[in-house]
């Protein structure tokens, strides 16, 4: 039984100390492909480090496959030189690099509305490159599923090819998503006590779930509050399949042919 993490930030800083432990505590999990969304220029140094690492040239098990993007709360007033090196990684780098996806990319308004028009236009300009490039998007919406939606029904496509990342809406904008071509990630916050995804992960196909940690973010129960990790994603997908009523060789299977198909893994 093997999984994929599909949204992890292993190069962050939280896992200096045991970076390598932790990559090891993955493998012995079953989770044998981590995907990392980029955020912004100050963390594809990383990023590039930990693919060229000792760790991963000896460890053919492991696949590490990185993403290219500028996360909307990284979206200030220099945005635009961001993007410029998003637009460099994808029209130059990509010879030699294997984007796997245009992410983490999308609307954050949590915290203030600030630069809502430049993070739209952002997002916008990256929906486009991730058409040009034919690779799927990886979006993180928070208090802006509406922006959101309203933007992809500006872009007018038929449909989309990407997944919402750490999806935290209703069952109806679940169900709208999935209608336009999106899956859904699923992460820890699944399983919290009275967390609404339960319905959520019970009303769509299990074919548009997605697997996912936002490590070091968001840990499952019973390591909540805890700094979360690749290894953790089977407790995901156990809860996954207590609340759909089916086995973890299941959720397993169908999560990882899901994350083969979109990424073209």
């Amino acid at each position: 039984m093997t999984f994929i993490d599909t949204h992890c930030h292993l190069y962050d800083e939280a896992f200096d100390a045991d970076r390598e432990a932790a990559l090891q505590r993955a493998l012995d999990a079953g989770v044998t492909t981590l995907l990392l969304p980029d955020i912004d220029s100050t963390s594809t140094p990383r990023l590039e480090a930990l693919l060229n690492s000792s760790f991963i040239t000896h460890h053919s098990s492991l696949t590490l496959s990185p993403m290219a993007g500028l996360h909307p709360t990284s979206v200030k007033e220099d945005y635009e030189a961001e993007l410029n090196l998003v637009k460099s990684r994808l029209y130059k780098d990509s010879k030699t690099t294997k984007y796997v996806a245009v992410g983490e990319i999308g609307m954050d308004l949590y915290w203030d509305r600030t630069f809502e028009a430049e993070q739209r236009e952002a997002l916008r300009t990256q929906m486009l490159w991730a058409e040009e490039f034919d690779l799927p998007v990886c979006l993180h919406i928070r208090k802006a599923h509406n922006e959101v939606f309203g933007l992809l029904r500006d872009l007018n496509r038929r449909t989309y090819r990407g997944v919402m990342h750490c999806f935290g809406g209703s069952v109806q904008e679940a169900q709208r998503a999935v209608e336009m071509g999106f899956h859904l990630g699923i992460g820890g916050v699944v399983t919290f006590k009275n967390a609404t995804l339960a319905e959520v992960v019970k009303a769509v196909p299990l074919s548009s779930l997605l697997l996912e940690t936002d490590a070091p973010y968001l840990s499952p129960v019973p390591h909540r509050g805890q700094r979360n990790e690749p290894s953790y994603i089977p407790l995901i997908a156990q809860k996954i399949a207590d609340l759909r009523g089916i086995t973890l060789d299941e959720v397993a299977a169908t999560t990882t042919a899901s994350a083969r198909e979109l990424f073209r893994l």
